[in-house]
């Protein structure tokens, strides 16, 4: 079954460290924890009602547009989000330079 997404709102839930989008009853979220200077997104998931629509791409442009509003580097721990930001480079400035 297909949902329509393109009304899915995408919510900061800053108290579980996390970005969410409920619909119809399910939800899907982005993980993250805030370390010095840098967030560390740790998981994605989405359930499988909901996937294959773009509401993964859209959590992590969420939390990608909050890292870099918040001036942090983005450290990618899921491979989601790796993979995202590997496919748009307009996100790599947010990388942690190498040593």
């Amino acid at each position: 079954m297909e949902f329509d997404l393109n009304h899915a709102l995408v919510t900061h839930n800053e108290s579980a460290r996390r970005f969410e989008a409920v619909v119809h009853g399910l939800t899907a979220f982005i993980v993250y924890k805030i370390l010095p200077g840098r967030m560390v997104i740790q998981h994605t998931e989405v359930p499988p009602e909901l996937e294959a629509q773009g509401l993964a791409a859209r959590l992590t442009r969420a939390a990608l547009d909050y890292a870099r509003s918040k001036k942090f580097e983005v450290v990618p721990a899921c491979p989601y989000t790796a993979a995202f930001i590997a496919k748009h480079p307009e996100y790599n400035d947010l990388l942690p330079s190498p040593l």
